[in-house]
């Protein structure tokens, strides 16, 4: 393997491609979770009860995490530029067919073709952040992608279901589906897979972040040796196991069943609970770079000091919300917005665990492993939820009570129970596998 380097300041041109990738990456999350403020609209639309509903955002993070490996060998292949634009393309289609559809199977499709529309997005802006800057400023733009792309469910929680109750659910979903036309062509048109100097070099490059070195790679290894000795490894279920614990609950709540809870459960005004539901954004953005901070001061303790705790914390305030008589106060569900919101920062330790303990050579196939584990547990949770809903005959929204929510949102806790168990002999695993000191 041959090794860059580079020491360059970048110019205003690589700065717009990042812009232009980070624009794009805000869009997609816009369609992520886009159904999260119209549940109840897209209840009534599809005529669906609870479990058909949920089926809209579990076939969507089924295709998101099924696409990653798949992706990923795309874009060692052709490169950020056209796999962006590619999944704008697939995301505007779904939200095309979504404008339009009235039946829950044309609905299911419409997801599909915005899970693996996204799917793209996210890894190849990585993509663009290694290829285009200096090594060691990747670290810090990753973050500050991933925090400035988050605003994207502000947008999908207030002035997209604005716009839908104020024209009609075709205006709403088919504003998004031009959104992302435009996008698709600003994206092709302005970014690019490599700088002018670096034309010939080949495709394939991998980020060591752990020392900042951007590699050439020559050659493939075979994929399913590469998954066995990723999984093999104790470090890389460390990871997984982390991943799958911390940061479903957000993304249940977020994705689909936050927004009914609150208002069909709660008794909140649409307004309320959309600026209830901003709040976990803000928290995110807050919290993320102390929890980072704490991750690199204390990388021996991270699993006990910050994922376990977070998961604890989560937990608690959920069963504290289910136990308490009536509607919860307002300021308790805005610290169930904290305790939710801390999910997202502490599942990228889960990575941190990946990058520490991987082989460079494997980084990009722990890296799936894991990220695999957030999206198996997200749709696990909402699939649980749904199938709560109705077990309890209130799985359409003139049924929704408050007291249903309360039992199905507890469906959670088994998840936190297995994941949590996990961490801890997948931890201890870890430290015996490498002689019982873990990394400074």
């Amino acid at each position: 393997m041959a090794v860059i380097s580079s020491l360059e300041r970048p110019g205003w041109r690589t700065w717009t491609l990042w812009a232009v990738g980070v624009v794009a990456y805000v869009v997609s999350i816009v369609n992520r979770t886009s159904l999260s403020a119209v549940g109840v609209d897209a209840a009534t639309r599809f005529h669906a009860d609870a479990s058909a509903l949920s089926m809209f955002a579990v076939i969507q993070l089924f295709v998101y995490g099924a696409m990653q490996i798949p992706v990923g060998l795309l874009l060692d292949r052709y490169g950020a530029r056209p796999m962006i634009a590619i999944g704008m393309v697939l995301m505007a289609a779904g939200q095309l067919v979504m404008a339009f559809a009235d039946a829950v199977g044309i609905g299911i499709l419409a997801r599909v073709l915005i899970g693996a529309g996204d799917a793209m997005i996210f890894p190849s802006v990585l993509r663009v952040i290694a290829t285009w800057f200096p090594a060691q400023r990747a670290p810090v733009l990753v973050q500050l992608t991933g925090i400035i792309g988050q605003l994207g469910q502000i947008v999908a929680v207030v002035p997209l279901a604005a716009l839908l109750h104020a024209t009609s659910w075709s205006v709403a979903f088919g504003s998004v589906a031009g959104l992302g036309v435009l996008f698709a062509v600003l994206t092709y048109a302005i970014i690019r897979n490599r700088p002018p100097e670096r034309r010939d070099d080949p495709v394939d490059l991998s980020v060591d972040t752990q020392t900042g070195t951007i590699r050439v790679v020559t050659s493939a290894a075979d994929l399913r040796q590469g998954f066995r000795e990723s999984w093999a490894h104790p470090g890389t279920r460390l990871g997984f196991w982390s991943h799958f614990t911390t940061p479903f609950a957000g993304t249940a709540f977020m994705l689909l069943w936050g927004f009914p809870f609150l208002t069909a459960g709660e008794g909140i005004a649409p307004a309320t609970a959309s600026g209830i539901m901003t709040l976990f954004v803000l928290f995110g953005i807050l919290s993320g770079p102390l929890i980072g901070a704490l991750s690199s001061r204390h990388p021996r303790r991270r699993s006990r000091w910050l994922v376990l705790p977070t998961v604890v914390f989560q937990a608690v305030v959920w069963i504290v919300v289910a136990a308490w008589p009536g509607p919860a106060p307002v300021w308790l569900l805005i610290v169930l917005m904290l305790a939710l919101s801390t999910g997202g920062p502490a599942s990228m330790i889960a990575f941190d665990h990946a990058r520490t303990f991987t082989p460079s050579h494997r980084l990009s196939t722990a890296t799936g492993i894991v990220n695999g584990g957030g999206f198996l547990a997200a749709l696990l949770a909402i699939l649980f939820i749904g199938i709560a809903m109705d077990v309890q005959g209130a799985g359409t929204p003139a049924t929704y009570s408050l007291d249903a929510f309360r039992w199905a949102f507890l469906t959670q806790v088994p998840l936190w129970l297995v994941g949590g168990i996990a961490i801890v002999v997948e931890r201890a695993r870890t430290i015996r596998h490498i002689d019982g000191s873990l990394p400074r």
